[in-house]
């Protein structure tokens, strides 16, 4: 693979006929990947940035898959003390059913729905993405970013995968040795080759008029994107 130039090759996870079992144990091999490899944190470290002093928020997930990163999040504002609501959205029902499986709280709400048909009765503070974005051409990415910062009241964040040859050959070796599935070892390198590097994103940013956005290297092979409206 040549990771150069951004792969536009699909993933087996964005087909459609693709069994449960096999989601399930892919959504649970990225949970334990995103744990040790501190993409849960990357994550935290956003909706931290742009909380400020709000004592509640209401915070969205797009792409929301079976959870995990909003579960992450209810833990870190309890121990907070911040009142916290949840929007998840996610294309696949399997994966919102998933993730109300886990975030049985009576402030989380999850919408099985493309995030650009959902419209908010009022817009959450916060929008954001994990791993996400590598699945849509640069093309859509411009329009994706116009609709968060124009769905959000407070900003957003995104927290992606930075195109690298050792990010490739790293994940590659190491689900070729551990995993069990079959999705996260094929997709997991590929979405490494499917990722951005910071010239790439500052790209998309100007095409999508975004000026107040901050981008810095978070291990491992990340990038963290915050917008703040107003900043």
């Amino acid at each position: 693979m040549n990771v150069k130039q951004r792969s536009y090759q699909p993933e087996l996870l964005d087909a459609d006929d693709i069994p449960f079992a096999d989601i399930e144990r892919n959504m649970q091999e990225l949970d334990t990947i995103n744990t040790l490899l501190g993409g849960h944190a990357i994550t935290i470290k956003g909706a931290a940035a742009l909380t400020g002093n709000l004592s509640e928020i209401h915070i969205c997930e797009i792409g929301c898959g079976g959870g995990d990163n909003l579960v992450a999040l209810a833990t870190y504002f309890n121990k907070k003390n911040i009142k916290i609501h949840f929007t998840g959205i996610d294309i696949k029902q399997a994966c919102i059913d998933v993730a109300a499986g886990k975030l049985q709280l009576k402030n989380a709400k999850f919408i099985m729905s493309d995030y650009a048909a959902v419209a908010f009765e009022s817009k959450p503070h916060i929008i954001f993405s994990s791993l996400f974005c590598h699945h849509f051409t640069d093309e859509q990415l411009v329009f994706q970013l116009q609709w968060m910062k124009e769905n959000s009241s407070v900003g957003f964040f995104i927290n992606d995968l930075q195109r690298h040859v050792l990010a490739y050959y790293s994940i590659k070796i190491i689900t070729r040795l551990f995993s069990r599935s079959y999705l996260v070892k094929n997709d997991a390198p590929l979405s490494v080759a499917r990722g951005f590097t910071k010239n790439e994103w500052l790209v998309l940013l100007t095409k999508a008029s975004l000026q107040n956005t901050a981008i810095t290297w978070q291990w491992a092979f990340r990038y963290l994107l915050i917008y703040r409206h107003n900043a």
